[in-house]
């Protein structure tokens, strides 16, 4: 399971305009400020412009033919001449389970995270399945599918069980409480975490290269919102552009 909300893209106008300095080409520049309500009468043919999202009522910083195709010569181009890649900055709240945070954290470059708190929180409420990344295999049987959900929830109430002793002796035993130890331990990569993370399009563009067909599906889910989400500005454009 993986859940992406409040995606922001930043910084757009600057990295084109920063992109033209080497040739001091800025009156080549045909990018425009779209206004929410003139998205119909916008003459980009951009398809995965944000204008046609009637969700999008805000003004929108529109990408020209002429930058596009610029920004695209410059990512054929590859390092360093794609560093406007890197000045375009997104952000985004992420839920994933924590067996696929631990391959994101492999990408550390321009990157930045604020999770929730798995070592102050895991006691604040109580431990439910839906706190959990669980899928059945598949092709299972019946009988193999009742024999996981038995472990599932077994795990579960072992988990509970323990925060609760922790709750009940925290007090008279603050110094390496082993309830809360054991809780921390035996808590599986299952474990969904919240974090807001960001980053910029060369990073997520690797990602997409790397990812894309990944043998987990949170990572195919992932790549995929860049292509067809479009809250991710130019993300079909830029990040999953194929040279």
């Amino acid at each position: 399971m993986i859940k992406i909300e409040n995606i922001k893209v930043y910084n757009l106008e600057n990295a084109i305009i920063g992109m033209r300095n080497p040739m001091n080409s800025w009156d080549k520049s045909d990018s425009i400020l779209c206004e929410g309500k003139y998205f119909k009468d916008c003459t980009s043919n951009c398809d995965s412009c944000p204008r046609f999202n009637e969700e999008f009522n805000d003004d929108i910083f529109c990408i020209g033919k002429n930058d596009l195709e610029l920004m695209r010569k410059l990512i054929h181009a590859g390092s360093p001449h794609d560093k406007f890649m890197r000045q375009i900055l997104c952000s985004m709240q992420i839920t994933a389970p924590l067996y696929w945070w631990k391959e994101m954290d492999t990408y550390k470059v321009a990157t930045v995270a604020n999770s929730t708190s798995t070592m102050h929180k895991i006691h604040s409420k109580p431990i439910e399945v839906e706190d959990f990344s669980y899928d059945l295999p598949i092709n299972s049987n019946n009988e193999d599918s009742s024999k996981i959900q038995q472990i599932k929830e077994r795990l579960n109430d072992d988990l509970e069980w323990l925060r609760n002793r922790y709750l009940e002796t925290k007090d008279t035993m603050p110094e390496d409480n082993p309830y809360w130890r054991s809780l921390i331990q035996l808590l599986p990569e299952s474990y969904n975490q919240t974090r807001m993370w960001t980053a910029n399009y060369s990073t997520l563009r690797e990602i997409y290269k790397w990812r894309e067909n990944h043998k987990l599906v949170e990572w195919r889910e992932f790549c995929n919102l860049f292509v067809n989400d479009p809250a991710f500005l130019y993300g079909r454009e830029l990040i999953a552009y194929e040279l």
